[in-house]
């Protein structure tokens, strides 16, 4: 799976009782009539199949357009309280800050909220996380073990770990990270980090995916990544040779941030069902076991392949804060890394 890509970034300046019931099961339901706008920063490949039942269990036909992340998120911005999308459906929580941000999501429901931890939705009520993906240091099992691994991402600044490491800097998820870092860090330990990174002559890749074949490949040693994709080819292959480390002690390192959903300006009840169905049970489900992300509705039992959402060490920040990502842009030029 290819995650959100960006190579710049612009500038990003009610729900019945019943409805909600009846979406968050999936069946038993009347069929609407009724139609519902999306634009998705999800890629179609992976999505399609839950679009498919959602569209035969509810009657109500789906319209999305796919995109980068962040693109959308800017275009949203763009067209404000005129946008044609009901529903903005993103890869992280950094663009649905800058769309919240701008004014332009409805409040979610409380009975929508409530099905997700406080730490994975805004803290204003405006958007909630839909499945979790967590950041983790990939790599080589055959050379590697995980007591010779730094224990804060900030440890691979040494010079031990000289072209040895392999990163997306032009990825979404990455830039993500790093304005948690700033977060988390502050500014001046961030850019010492991607300096001290840049000075170890890092390789740099167009996404996560490539990062694990390289490891695979021992073109590498260890790579900053997502967690699921290491997850779905040791699901395929007990034996692969990229294994996962999470950093300890709420370190940056290991950020879960979220896939997630608000409803925008002009939505009607299809929207909130919508993200309704999204937090369904099955829904769910379909996150772990199909895309190897992690179920944030609690009661959904993780997959083998993943450590339990609950046993990693997480930083401690608002993931509404991430919204900054222009800042990291920023750091990520002055420094070298892009």
């Amino acid at each position: 799976m290819s995650p959100d890509k960006r190579q710049t970034l612009k500038s990003l300046g009610a729900l019945s009782l019943l409805a909600l019931a009846a979406v968050s099961v999936g069946c038993g339901s009347e069929p609407n009539d009724g139609m519902v706008t999306i634009y998705s920063g999800r890629e179609e490949e992976y999505i399609a199949p839950l679009m498919e039942r959602y569209e035969k269990e509810t009657g109500v036909e789906v319209e999305i357009k796919y995109g980068d992340t962040a693109e959308l998120a800017a275009t949203i911005v763009e067209e404000g309280e005129n946008t044609p999308a009901e529903v903005f459906w993103a890869q992280d929580a950094g663009a649905l800050g800058a769309v919240d941000d701008a004014g332009l999501f409805e409040a979610l429901s409380s009975e929508t909220l409530s099905r997700v931890p406080t730490r994975f939705r805004a803290s204003d009520g405006n958007w909630v996380g839909t499945s979790g993906r967590a950041r983790v240091v990939g790599y080589d099992s055959r050379e590697l073990e995980e007591s010779d691994l730094p224990e804060s991402i900030l440890g691979f600044t040494d010079p031990e770990w000289k072209g040895r490491i392999g990163w997306a800097p032009t990825n979404g998820s990455f830039q993500a990270f790093v304005t948690a870092l700033r977060l988390v860090e502050g500014e001046e330990t961030a850019r010492r980090w991607l300096e001290g990174i840049v000075a170890n002559e890092p390789q740099s890749f167009d996404d996560n995916e490539a990062i694990r074949d390289a490891i695979a490949a021992e073109e590498i040693d260890i790579g900053f990544l997502n967690h699921y994709y290491v997850a779905k080819a040791q699901a395929e292959d007990p034996n692969y040779p990229v294994s996962s480390y999470f950093p300890v002690d709420g370190d940056a390192g290991a950020l879960i941030n979220v896939a997630g959903a608000g409803e925008l300006v002009g939505g009607d009840e299809e929207a909130a069902a919508f993200i309704s169905f999204l937090l369904s049970d099955e829904s769910q489900r379909y996150f772990g076991r199909e895309l190897k992300e992690y179920a944030l509705v609690p009661g959904i039992e993780s997959e083998p392949e993943l450590v339990p959402l609950s046993s990693i060490e997480q930083p401690d920040l608002d993931l509404s804060d991430l919204k900054d990502l222009n800042g990291t842009l920023d750091l990520l030029r002055e420094t070298g890394a892009l």
